[in-house]
């Protein structure tokens, strides 16, 4: 199953491989060949980037989900002002261009707050890319009334972020809401009270691995 958000770029890469094929057709030489290679393998890795595997999410309410596939590169404790307004815990995700890029909801609830914020391209795994990249903001609020905060952020190659979730949405963990394309960034904002199941160096998959869970 392939990222509806995918097709255009899928279908460019297609169209461009084939005009220079056939503007090759008649060239009988080893680069040509070379060149056909290169395109062959640039076609399949662009359908392997917006390849979106079906993922089955445990049914417990209580469990924060990863939004994204990828490896925990921070875990430490922040603040954040804008929706939780106070001391939290940050779990940083890194999206490797290999990994799924199709992000799922972490948590299920309501969704409050929604802010976009343009911004620089560095490095995904560089600290200040929470607050200086590209990037937009998401706030749930949990039936319990805990809330989270979670954001995508675009690395130094992705440069365009998607989503399809407006504020007032209600949401269900696991279920997609999102893609960044190429290699990029996931940060969640959990509050005091959760317990977190993940640390530094952990993978993830996104709407089947639990980061945390709400305590009773």
């Amino acid at each position: 199953m392939l990222a509806k958000e995918g097709y255009p770029t899928i279908g460019v890469v297609i169209a461009f491989s084939v005009i220079v094929g056939w503007l090759l057709s008649g060239v009988d030489h080893w680069v040509s060949y070379l060149i056909y290679g290169v395109l062959a393998a640039l076609c399949l890795l662009v359908i392997y980037f917006f390849r979106d595997p079906e993922r089955r999410s445990p049914a417990d309410p209580n469990l924060i989900l990863s939004p994204a596939d990828g490896r925990v590169v921070l875990v430490r404790p922040a603040v954040e002002e804008s929706y939780l307004d106070g001391e939290v815990t940050q779990v940083s995700i890194f999206l490797s261009p290999l990994d799924v890029h199709v992000n799922r909801v972490p948590l299920s609830g309501k969704l409050e707050y929604v802010e976009y914020f343009p911004g620089d391209y560095l490095m995904a795994w560089e600290d200040q890319a929470s607050e200086q990249n590209e990037r937009a903001h998401f706030g749930v609020r949990h039936p319990s009334g805990v809330k989270i905060l979670f954001k995508q952020i675009t690395g130094f190659l992705a440069r365009r972020i998607v989503y399809h979730i407006a504020e007032g949405d209600e949401l269900v963990a696991g279920e997609r809401f999102g893609i960044m394309k190429f290699g990029s960034r996931m940060d969640l904002l959990l509050p005091p009270g959760v317990e977190l199941q993940v640390k530094e160096g952990d993978r993830t998959v996104a709407g089947e691995t639990v980061l945390a869970t709400l305590q009773p």
